[in-house]
């Protein structure tokens, strides 16, 4: 039990050393060197988890998604823009996801599957687009599919944009702005007047994700 521990925390500071130079470097730039001086590992540790830069890269992307779920909500509307908000707000704080994102929208990354952070997200907004359809949430014209790849195109720009501005300091501002403007030609007016689109709705939704993840770990350690 005591060495899988160690390796899970070897683990984890090399992807997070892996984050950090991926963020301040790029794909192309970044080498192996710089990620085991970060790390504080040897090589050996390093190859024994991942075999390649590219394999840490893809470990980077997979990894962001790994602890923090968005609580249900009763209008699948409202937890799309829970979705939505709480990647504004892990952008502005959490280096794994900022790292995430450069290596997603790095055209300099041909090796990588950059497609499937974008197909993910998709993915998640069909499905809760589609629970919104079915419980009247949505405008009787809106098709979930077509939607949905508008809400992820969206925030791809906007994310983009502020991080060129002003390295992210005003994306949650930017991205309530996005939803104020995108809703309302998609949901129906008493649902929109029900919704949460502040600009802080993005850190209360982070705070209750990670309780319901420690709680999880606590069962599951109990268990």
């Amino acid at each position: 039990m005591a060495e899988q521990l160690r390796a899970i925390r070897t683990r984890q500071t090399i992807l997070s050393a892996a984050a950090k130079i991926f963020e301040e470097q790029g794909y192309q730039a970044a080498t192996i060197s710089q990620i085991l001086t970060e790390a504080g590992v040897t090589k050996g540790a390093l190859y024994f988890h991942f075999h390649s830069k590219e394999d840490l890269a893809q470990g980077v992307l997979s990894e962001q998604d790994q602890r923090i779920i968005v609580p249900m909500r009763a209008s699948k509307v409202q937890e799309i823009v829970d979705v939505v908000m709480l990647h504004a707000h892990r952008l502005q704080t959490d280096p794994m996801v900022r790292a995430g994102v450069r290596l997603t929208m790095d055209q300099q990354t041909q090796n990588l599957d950059r497609s499937g952070p974008f197909l993910r997200w998709g993915e998640v907004g069909l499905d809760l687009l589609q629970q919104a359809k079915a419980q009247g949430e949505l405008l009787p014209h809106i098709s979930p599919p077509e939607t949905a790849e508008v809400i992820v195109g969206s925030f791809a720009g906007i994310q983009s944009m502020s991080q060129a501005v002003c390295e992210y300091r005003d994306l949650v501002v930017r991205v309530s702005a996005l939803m104020r403007h995108l809703l309302p030609s998609a949901v129906m007016p008493s649902v929109l007047a029900s919704l949460d689109l502040s600009e802080g709705r993005g850190a209360k939704v982070y705070a209750e994700a990670l309780k319901a993840a420690d709680l999880r770990d606590v069962l599951e350690t109990a268990s």
